[in-house]
């Protein structure tokens, strides 16, 4: 499958993309596209191929990008604040849509990239086609604060620093201590965005292993039964953080029907 890399400009700072299957520079700006949201420690790297995978099954182009601070984009200017996931929804993500000419994309979010998919798909309703998340959340769970008191130790005591560093260079301490400390932070405890979910009217594909050592299935009914619009829950069992990898088949077939089950993609 075709693939090619390159860099945009965003608010006056270079972001790194993978564009994979139809998303070459020819591409119409109206043709279905996937932008795919990666995690809070995630990169272009981290998804492997499986953007490349579900672009060949849906027939659709793909982009995969590095947000601002990650991977081989640019570094971030200033500390993260607590509002972080708004400023990527709200800020970033609309000036990376004009950038990438994407005017109503599937959105693929992963762990933070979910809930920026959503807060995204909220306040710009048009802009998006629909929206699958993987291990979204949209309120803190202390399952989630003891995983990420686990994975401080384990970047402390293991190998894991220097495997982060594969994708993430000499950014790697800032993008784990910025997510790290941002989620454990006395002012990111009361962090909920249950409030944005009623604005969400795109369908949705809601996927969540029961495994996940960072949430539970809380988070999924929250989101479906707060969206406005058509909803569809997928708990995976043995399945962890990571179901595009974990459970790589039964994802593919259930974001494959998702995409091609809507107008303009079959």
């Amino acid at each position: 499958m075709q693939s090619r890399h390159f860099e945009i400009s965003v608010r006056g700072r270079l972001l790194a993309v993978q564009a994979v299957g139809t998303g070459g520079a020819s591409r119409e700006r109206s043709a279905p596209a996937i932008l795919f949201l990666h995690e809070g420690l995630g990169s272009i790297g981290q998804w492997r191929d499986f953007p490349e995978a579900l672009c060949a099954r849906t027939g659709t182009a793909g982009f995969v990008y590095d947000r601002l601070g990650y991977g081989r984009s640019d570094t971030l200017p200033a500390p993260r604040t607590v509002r972080y996931l708004h400023d990527e929804a709200l800020k970033a993500l609309p000036a990376v849509l004009d950038a990438l000419g994407l005017e109503r994309p599937f959105l693929v979010g992963h762990s933070d990239g979910g809930t920026i998919a959503l807060l995204f798909a909220a306040e710009y309703p048009d802009r998006v086609r629909g929206v699958i998340t993987e291990a979204a959340h949209v309120f803190v769970e202390e399952e989630t604060l003891r995983g990420i008191r686990e994975a401080v130790d384990l970047y402390r005591t293991t190998d894991l620093r220097e495997r982060m560093a594969r994708y993430h260079g000499d950014k790697v301490d800032a993008v784990f201590s910025g997510w790290a400390d941002t989620w454990l932070s006395a002012e990111f405890r009361d962090w909920n965005v249950e409030s944005f979910l009623p604005r969400v009217s795109c369908p949705l594909l809601v996927i969540q292993g029961v495994d996940d050592r960072y949430g539970t299935p809380a988070q999924v009914e929250a989101i479906v039964c707060g969206a406005a619009g058509p909803a569809e829950a997928l708990l995976l069992p043995d399945c962890g953080h990571i179901p595009h990898q974990q459970a790589r088949d039964r994802v593919l077939d259930a974001m494959t029907r998702f995409i091609r089950s809507l107008p303009g993609t079959a």
